[in-house]
């Protein structure tokens, strides 16, 4: 199988929101729809607000707009949209 390499910016409602939360829910989610995780990075954004960058690779068949529609949902994201799209080889 062929993935993208694909860069999901997720931005919390505030900095008191349980981003190990975020990330395991994330995990889950891939996985489940055949992606993989490569990693998440917390971002600093103000005021002790910080986003996550995650970089997944994802099934190169399968659109990108229903995995942010998914993350969307999680309690406590205020935003979450892909930055970057690059076709991965392998």
């Amino acid at each position: 199988m062929v993935l993208k390499a694909v860069t999901l910016r997720i931005m919390p409602e505030s900095p008191d929101t349980d981003l190990e939360e975020i990330k395991n829910f994330m995990t889950k989610y891939i996985e489940s729809e055949e992606g993989k995780v490569s990693k998440i990075e917390e971002e600093p954004i103000a005021f002790g607000l910080k986003a996550l960058n995650c970089f997944i690779g994802w099934p190169d068949e399968k659109d990108t707009e229903p995995m942010e529609e998914s993350v969307q949902k999680i309690e406590g994201v205020a935003s979450a949209q892909v930055t970057d799209i690059r076709r991965a080889f392998g």
